[in-house]
């Protein structure tokens, strides 16, 4: 099934990383929850919003990393000591 039109990330980099573009005096929560739709619909792992409103870049940036794997099967996967 695809998704609708309501799904639009602005931008995927190397099929690897998806990027939200923004220009908005403040970054909310709702953006971070927006990013980690997009990524668990693509399957990736690794997102960035950049927000172009602001005096330095730097501090613009989000990055937002989408964790698949519960804590208790990675702990599980290590080899035992």
């Amino acid at each position: 099934m695809k998704p609708d039109g309501a799904y639009r990330m602005d931008l995927a980099v190397e099929d690897s990383v998806i990027v939200e573009l923004k220009a908005i005096e403040k970054l909310a929560p709702i953006h971070k929850v927006q990013l980690l739709s997009y990524l668990r619909l693509s399957g990736k792992t690794l997102g960035l919003i950049l927000n172009f409103n602001v005096v330095h870049l730097r501090e613009g940036i989000w990055r937002v990393v989408n964790q698949f794997e519960p804590a208790s099967s990675a702990s599980s996967a290590s080899p035992a000591v």
